[in-house]
């Protein structure tokens, strides 16, 4: 990515006829998020600018999902050389955010969480779409779920890696041998650039977000990209009531049948991982 003002000028001269950036919201490798408001209405949208060609195909297909628990695409185009893609703001905070105060979720927090999810990527993968890159910094909290408060729901956000099911995925996840992206979260299958996957690698990484979400950490750590690489490929995960017993065997028994080794061991669709965990807490 180009530097932070170069980002910000090329940004708001491209948006300024719809949008006025007000911050900087999150910075990464790959991408920036940024705070604005509609100069008509004054609707509060976050702005996410990237500058890999490759995102504008699977943008275009996400724009046409729309379901309660996914974060809908509302504006994409290009600003230089960067592409950009608008989202409406959600008032919240990230499950990353949360997990990152708090280390670990009560048992039904993290089951709200996973249903949530399961059942928005479900819709996705029903539509043909996956989403490839499922992880706690793309999964929205909205509402005061840390306080607590009755009514808060769990959101998909960030369909920027998605790709139609069946697609030969020529996308490569490595750089000079550093991996592109949260390797905690990717399935073996991403891992190896498997020119096919299918919605069994999102169930997986859901798997690993729920692992993470009850235990206080993804399921493989390394000390560097090929150790962690190995363990994903190589290395069953401790089991989740080795490291919080009070977990309950059939969540336990799902998060390992989700984190499968090999996709045809996993759950085959979200709506069957949803099914074997305990239901929605309301």
């Amino acid at each position: 990515m180009e530097s932070g003002t170069l980002v910000w000028n090329s940004l708001a001269d491209a948006l300024s006829e719809r949008y006025v950036l007000e911050r900087e919201l999150g910075r990464g490798g790959m991408a920036t998020v940024y705070l604005a408001r509609e100069v008509e209405g004054g609707r509060a949208v976050a702005v996410k600018a990237m500058r890999p060609e490759r995102f504008q195909r699977e943008m275009d297909i996400a724009a046409s999902l729309s379901h309660p628990g996914i974060v809908p695409l509302i504006d994409s185009g290009r600003a230089g050389p960067l592409l950009y893609y608008v989202m409406p703001f959600v008032e919240g905070e990230s499950l990353h955010a949360r997990l990152e105060r708090e280390r670990r979720l009560p048992l039904d927090d993290a089951l709200r969480v996973a249903h949530d999810v399961a059942e928005a990527l479900g819709y996705a993968h029903e539509h043909g779409i996956l989403h490839r890159d499922v992880k706690p910094d793309n999964i929205l909290l909205a509402g005061e779920a840390s306080r607590g408060a009755a009514g808060w729901r769990a959101l998909i956000a960030d369909f920027g890696l998605a790709r139609a099911i069946g697609a030969a995925d020529s996308t490569k996840l490595t750089k000079t041998g550093t991996i592109v992206g949260t390797a905690h979260y990717m399935s073996p299958e991403q891992i190896r650039e498997d020119r096919t996957i299918d919605e069994r690698s999102d169930v997986y990484s859901l798997g690993c977000v729920l692992y993470e979400m009850l235990t206080g950490a993804p399921p493989f750590l390394g000390r560097t990209v090929t150790d962690l690489v190995m363990k994903i490929l190589r290395t069953p995960p401790a089991a989740v009531t080795m490291v919080n017993p009070d977990v309950p065997a059939s969540v336990d028994g799902a998060i390992a049948r989700a984190l499968a080794k090999l996709p045809g061991e996993r759950f085959a669709t979200m709506r069957d991982l949803g099914a074997a965990l305990p239901p929605r807490p309301s």
